[in-house]
């Protein structure tokens, strides 16, 4: 189950986090994987750790807030069966206190980013005669969460995107779904702790982990397993629809 042999999969934000995830995940079931990131180093690194693993790997770095730069490199990369949009970034802040640069800047990573890739990835999609996308969303995008205020909006859109691209390449056999995380543990996790709380890290790690009710932060690992999931021909009649994946927190939260 969860073959992915012969299959080209294009994961932006692939160098680290749940991007990463996904990359050694669909690496380790047989595609041929497609490392999109802004940071070269960690693309080098990110593609000779799969292939030391066996699997097959290339990088390409790549700002996905630049369209040319993004049809330039689907183009380069050629044939594109799974495209997984993951390359986001966060911001705290309410409206009051977000600036129009902060917010500009979200907009640009999570939102054109997106279109950006969709952009460039559907003409090769409809070219090979069918196709699957994942967008990573969040649990912001259905709920409100404090201080999340254009974090929240950039999520609501790529929830919107996803369903405009379900529906409208129905009739070209792609799929385009998405997942909704709840908190995972990353490396951004522990760089805002080490940031903006000082010696409390421990602390505010436990406080964060149990706002999920599951009572600890998902791992990029758990996200991964779900998109390949969805990216495979076992989720074949799955369309249009976002997953969420939050140790309980949009439902079991107490009112």
């Amino acid at each position: 189950m969860f073959n992915l042999k012969g299959k080209a999969a294009a994961i932006t934000g692939a160098a680290s986090g749940i991007g990463k995830a996904v990359a050694f995940v669909f690496a380790k079931q047989g595609a041929s994987v497609q490392i999109i990131d802004l940071n070269s180093d960690a693309i080098k690194a990110t593609v000779e750790e799969i292939k030391a693993s066996g699997g097959m790997a290339t990088g390409y770095s790549c700002d996905v807030t630049d369209q040319k730069l993004v049809v330039e490199t689907f183009n380069k990369i050629g044939k594109v069966d799974i495209l997984v949009n993951s390359a986001g970034i966060s911001h705290i802040g309410k409206v009051d206190n977000t600036s129009e640069q902060d917010f500009d800047k979200i907009y640009n990573v999570n939102v054109k980013g997106v279109y950006n890739c969709l952009y460039a990835a559907v003409p090769l999609m409809k070219k090979n005669k069918g196709g699957v996308i994942l967008n990573v969303s969040s649990v912001a995008s259905a709920v409100g969460i404090p201080d999340r205020f254009a974090y929240s909006m950039s999520k609501g859109a790529v929830s919107a995107m996803t369903l405009s691209v379900a529906k409208d390449y129905l009739n070209d056999n792609i799929r385009c779904n998405s997942v909704s995380p709840g908190r995972v543990h990353t490396a951004f996790v522990d760089g805002f702790l080490k940031k903006n709380y000082p010696g409390r890290e421990a602390e505010m790690f436990e406080k964060l982990s149990k706002t999920q009710p599951i009572g600890r932060m998902g791992k990029p690992e758990e996200i991964a397993n779900l998109i390949l999931y969805l990216c495979s021909e076992e989720a074949s009649f799955i369309t249009g629809t976002d997953f969420p994946i939050d140790g309980g927190f949009l439902k079991l939260n107490s009112p």
